[in-house]
């Protein structure tokens, strides 16, 4: 363990140094962006976020809100906002050449259980699901910078020094660090000239947002499912008047992205002549690829998203994907700057760059299973058992031979407070702290009270009733154990009563030292 002094942990708690413009510069107003903008401004760290755009991305590309996003979401507070500008997926109807169709399962539909309150995917076209990112981010008093280019940066020991173009000219700032969420083409990435090896996958494709007559808005549309030259779905975005129009196109030669070219394509591929495109709001023709960089950071630079990693759209993994990118570098970036050690930020790369690469092979997979017309999706899409059980920031007094690992995604369950009130273990996660669940112990037995931490105890002596048992079962404790919860809502450690001591060195470790 590392530990740091008090006065390291006290230097955080004042004011951007006057040779510093800001602690955070953040390229890149999407998913990513947004995401590390709100896990900044949540917990006072100073930032800018810029986009060279002039305004938000209009597009609906990644629709797909995961169930392990979800869950990030209702942390983040916004859950609730994105869930009602869209809604569920409808049903997939497959056509057939005679003009009759089928509607078969996707997904297997589950209930929600006690520790995976959501296991659903969202339809939310990106648009809709950034706008609700930006009204949060404007609830905590920050807004993104549009308009305002990354021309250049340099950094040294201490800091980054960036030249941005915008409407008034060129300024340069000073920051702390930067962080790049510049997508595929990242100008940051380029720059430090990190490599960004994978491949083309040989499928390029036509993904548009249109305003149509002649199909219904009750199910998803699909039509020649199994020939890549004349396959197209025509899905209806929910929360708008829109559907999103996807089609491989050949991988050479334009493609006419006008809503008379694109009726005509529909009228080709549809065999029928009533699908009339009236208006097209956003449209792209993209090769698909499917690429990893090389490394995630390069000295006070790092990248996050599609700057990092890039995956075709099968599966709805890349917006998800980025989103968790960043929810778990914000937290890392906010106690470094708090007086944590500067070794917490290495956990970042070792800890995302494998999920991105486990991500990038399911896509893969997907992709070509879709070439054949199988559509079929399963619980490996909504990333709930993703995790970082080989982190270096998994510890386990005694090593546990079976059930929830330390790394492993911290489950909820209903719980009730010893007054009486019914609630959540994710409501008491949710906010910028760690959570430390004592079972059957006193509340304040194993780690002395301290900023940034929450403290519960679970049984008759604490402030924590587990009248259903589903918390004991959802993580396996005995009495006398600890879980210590990490702001991202990952099992940091499990110990013992006998280890209880270990807590100590932990919590120093990631920023967390005690006062006494």
């Amino acid at each position: 363990m590392i530990h740091i002094s008090e006065t390291q942990f006290k230097k955080a708690e004042l004011a951007v140094e006057p040779h510093f413009s800001t602690d955070v510069l953040i390229v890149g107003a999407g998913a990513a962006g947004l995401t590390l903008a709100i896990e900044l401004a949540r917990r006072g760290v100073a930032f800018r976020l810029i986009d060279r755009l002039d305004g938000p991305f209009p597009g609906s590309r990644g629709k797909g809100i995961q169930p392990r996003s979800q869950e990030v979401f209702e942390d983040l507070g916004i859950l609730d906002r994105v869930v009602a500008a869209g809604g569920m997926y409808p049903p997939p109807r497959e056509y057939r050449d005679d003009g009759g169709y089928e509607e078969p399962q996707i997904m297997e539909p589950q209930a929600p259980t006690p520790g995976e309150p959501y296991l659903l995917p969202l339809l939310v076209p990106q648009f809709l699901t950034e706008a609700a990112m930006r009204e949060r981010l404007a609830e905590l008093g920050s807004s993104p910078e549009f308009g305002r280019e990354l021309k250049s940066f340099e950094q040294d020991g201490e800091g980054v020094d960036a030249r941005i173009a915008g409407p008034a000219g060129e300024e340069t700032v000073r920051a702390r660090y930067l962080v790049g969420a510049d997508g595929g083409r990242s100008v940051v990435r380029h720059a430090l000239a990190i490599d960004f090896p994978g491949k083309t996958l040989g499928v390029r494709a036509v993904v548009a947002d249109v305003v149509l007559d002649g199909l219904s808005r009750d199910a998803w549309h699909r039509f020649n499912d199994r020939s890549m030259e004349k396959m197209m779905s025509l899905c209806p975005l929910v929360g708008t008047d829109m559907f999103q129009l996807q089609a491989p196109v050949p991988l050479e030669g334009d493609v006419d992205l006008s809503a008379e070219g694109l009726t005509a394509m529909a009228a080709g591929r549809t065999g029928r002549g009533d699908v009339v495109i009236r208006s097209v709001s956003w449209a792209s023709a993209y090769t698909m690829n499917a690429r990893l960089a090389d490394r995630y950071r390069d000295g006070r630079v790092f990248l996050a998203g599609d700057a990092a990693h890039i995956h075709p759209p099968t599966g709805g993994q890349g917006l998800n994907t980025s989103v968790q990118d960043a929810y778990n570098l914000g937290w890392k970036l906010a106690a470094v700057l708090a007086g944590a050690p500067e070794a917490l930020l290495a956990t970042y790369e070792e800890e995302r760059r494998p999920i991105a690469a486990e991500v990038l092979g399911l896509t893969t997979q997907l992709l070509e299973a879709a070439k054949r017309g199988v559509m079929r999706r399963g619980r490996e899409v909504h990333q709930l058992d993703l995790g970082y059980p080989e982190s270096s920031l998994a510890m386990e007094r005694p090593k546990r031979s079976g059930g929830i690992r330390a790394g492993d995604r911290a489950p909820d369950a209903p719980v009730r407070g010893v007054a009486g009130t019914p609630t959540r273990l994710f409501k008491l996660f949710q906010g910028p702290h760690w959570t430390l669940l004592g079972y059957g112990v006193d509340r304040l037995s194993a780690v002395e009270p301290r900023r940034g931490l929450h403290i519960h105890a679970v049984g008759p002596r604490g402030d924590i009733v587990d009248d259903g048992g589903h918390l004991r079962a959802a993580y396996g404790l005995s009495p006398g154990d600890w879980a210590l919860v990490r702001p991202d809502g990952y099992i940091g450690a499990i110990v013992s009563s006998d280890h209880a001591p270990d807590l100590e060195a932990y919590l120093a470790s990631v920023g967390l030292p005690s006062r006494g």
